[in-house]
């Protein structure tokens, strides 16, 4: 069988693999829904990810170790996973290869030819892997030097020493004097690190490019939304997402920009590709000439979807093992083996040691510059309500990959994608919002601790979640607290009955407990003109309010000055019938002015009991801006969020 009838194989097989994990990224009852399928599997072959959560955090997940998988198989093979197996490339192979059919043999070639601009995912990669870094190289610095005043004096040192060198004559092009001032450059950064001291910290920001966790997020929260709501029902409920148009114009725009060039995001974006591309250098079998007597002729440059210069001296960082060189070629001299390239080979990435240098510095400082704003810190935002086993937010940017597994597995619907509340660190991450889904956090569920690959959300066991058995003394996974907004509350504003958000409360015994309080809302209005047993009928024409208001089980009726009141059971026009009760004191003679009352049950709110749960706020019968609402004050993954002093 032919190699490239075999790779499409494979990347078809990986690729329909990849789109089942994703639909069965769900929990419920059908046979299609989640049934102990390794549905981040794709994203534990990640290398990019496990490296960057090693640098972040000084550890590495469990799950992530098929990561090393990768990158012995991509040490002995080449890029094998971007042209093989990696499902976003096979989406971008497709769409390219649909594109160039019909074009002149010329600009086929035009658009296969390498392009400088490729280097730009290099850039990226060494960005996001310094932002990672950042915390290490911190306490990294802090072993070596001890103190900023050790560096510094060290810096002023080489300093001196190179200028000595200047004057007697060494010159400014000398490497003695270029070394000394490298180390001085190297010992002043040293020592502005070491100054900063906490504000040096580890941001995980690879998700954003990702090509994985960037399929997985738009799969997640716009295409299989979007096949839910033609009526394919892969949930159990058509599912929200804030921001959704925004993952579904990232993922459309990458695969666009594949008609005006094949392959463009992995040629010129993908931070994975690059780092394949760094550690394909020391692959033992590669792509390459067995002679060198080549015609130029540049058919094995057609369809080259590395746009790796198969003609000419190849780049194996570019190479993506197509293997259309081999199919292409018709004098037979491209092959894949062990040996070299006979035309020669250009083993490293086209960057520059200025721009990288440039690039790693900025990533270090570009996480205390985000953090000046103070939220991670002292201007944290209480409405960016984190999963229940979410781990403090510094730690918990340190691992999240945005890759949007917890949103698409919650049965709920509430996990969704940060925007502004995020800030810009947490831009995808995930938050919790209330007014979406079928209702809150539900107390017997823990599957997104369960379904993240990085232990962002630390996997809880119920007894952990609920405060029981060995977790008592610790109590509860607190979210946050709720909040009644007495501007709006329809008990506290509007003098109308509701007791909602008590009723649906569904810790025991309830954080949210209803104190009853009678309030008038007519008095004098209503005068008996004859009474009839428990009907009082009333003078006048109609009644003065609208009807059947008030035979709702909350109204009251009393006589001006009487301290007795009777329910309302039933009314008419010109009559009201009470209900049993304690007798009143006179007979009501004729002209009797009564007053109306209404039994309201305001709610209130214990924070020792309160959970942040949120579905008191899901049920809120208040539309737009709820009358009860969770703030992540209280939250048990940061104490120093809590509500109550001690």
């Amino acid at each position: 069988m032919r190699i490239v009838i075999v790779r499409r194989i494979s990347q078809t097989f990986f690729l329909m693999l990849f789109l089942w994990f994703c639909v069965v990224t769900a929990v419920g009852q059908e046979w299609w829904q989640l049934r102990g399928w390794p549905v981040n599997w794709f994203l534990q072959l990640d290398p990019l990810a496990a490296l960057g959560t090693l640098l972040a955090t000084g550890t590495l997940y469990a799950g992530l170790a098929w990561a090393l998988v990768t990158v012995v198989l991509t040490v002995l093979l080449g890029r094998f996973f971007c042209g093989w197996v990696c499902p976003f490339g096979s989406l971008h192979h497709l769409v390219g290869y649909l594109a160039r059919q019909g074009k002149p043999f010329a600009r086929v070639v035009e658009q296969d030819d390498y392009h400088p601009g490729q280097s730009i995912k290099y850039y990226l990669l060494a960005l996001l892997l310094a932002a990672a870094s950042g915390s290490l190289l911190g306490k990294l610095l802090q072993g070596i030097f001890g103190s900023p005043a050790v560096a510094g004096i060290l810096a002023g040192g080489a300093l001196l020493a190179a200028s000595v060198g200047l004057v007697k004559g060494f010159g400014p092009g000398k490497k003695q004097t270029g070394v000394l001032l490298l180390l001085s450059g190297v010992f002043t950064l040293s020592a502005c690190i070491l100054a900063v001291g906490p504000m040096v910290a580890a941001s995980l920001q690879t998700g954003l490019l990702d090509p994985l966790p960037l399929l997985h997020r738009s799969f997640h929260l716009a295409l299989v939304p979007l096949l839910d709501g033609a009526g394919r029902k892969l949930s159990e409920s058509q599912r929200y997402y804030q921001g959704a148009w925004v993952a579904g114009l990232v993922f459309l725009s990458a695969v666009l920009l594949n008609l005006r060039r094949p392959r463009f995001y992995c040629r010129f974006v993908c931070p994975l590709g690059a780092l394949f591309g760094v550690m394909s250098r020391f692959a033992l079998w590669r792509v390459g000439k067995k002679e060198d007597i080549c015609t130029q002729c540049k058919f094995c440059s057609a369809g080259c979807e590395g746009a790796c210069q198969p003609a000419e001296q190849i780049r194996h960082s570019e190479c993506i093992l197509c293997m259309n060189c081999l199919e292409n070629c018709r004098h037979g001299l491209m092959t894949y083996r062990m040996d070299r390239s006979a035309s020669g080979e250009v083993l490293l990435p086209d960057i520059s040691r200025r721009g990288v240098l440039i690039t790693l510095a900025s990533g270090v400082a570009a996480v205390p510059l985000m953090r000046l704003s103070g939220t991670v810190g002292p201007a944290w935002n209480p409405e960016r309500i984190r999963p229940p086993g979410a781990l403090t937010e510094t730690e918990f940017l340190a691992r999240c990959i945005k890759c949007g597994q917890c949103m698409r597995i919650c049965p709920t619907n509430i996990i969704q994608p940060a925007t502004s509340e995020g800030g810009m660190e947490g831009f995808w991450t995930p938050v919790l919002n209330f007014r979406m889904g079928t209702s809150g956090c539900q107390l017997n569920c823990v599957a997104c601790g369960h379904v993240c690959p990085t232990a962002a959300i630390r996997p809880l066991s119920l007894q952990e979640k609920l405060g029981r058995g060995q977790f008592a003394a610790e109590g509860p996974v607190r979210m946050g607290t709720a909040f009644v907004d007495r501007g709006r509350c329809l008990p506290w504003a509007m003098d109308r009955p509701c007791i909602v958000c008590q009723e649906n409360c569904p810790v025991s015994p309830k954080a949210i407990v209803a104190r009853e309080e009678f309030v008038t809302v007519s008095t004098g209005a209503l005068r008996v003109q004859r009474r009839q047993g428990e009907t009082l009928e009333l003078e006048g024409a109609a009644i003065p309010l609208r009807a059947g208001q008030f035979a709702t089980g909350d109204y009251f009726v009393k006589p001006v000055g009487e301290e007795v009141r009777r329910l309302i059971v039933e009314q008419a026009e010109r009559s009201r019938v009470v209900g049993p009760g304690e007798p009143w004191k006179d007979a009501l003679p004729e002209g009797t002015p009564l007053e109306i009352q209404v039994r309201l049950q305001r709610p209130y709110v214990n924070p020792e009991r309160c959970i942040g749960c949120g579905v008191c706020e899901h049920e809120c019968p208040v539309s737009g801006k709820r009358a009860i609402r969770i703030t992540a004050e209280n939250e048990s993954r940061n104490r120093k969020h809590s509500l109550l002093p001690g």
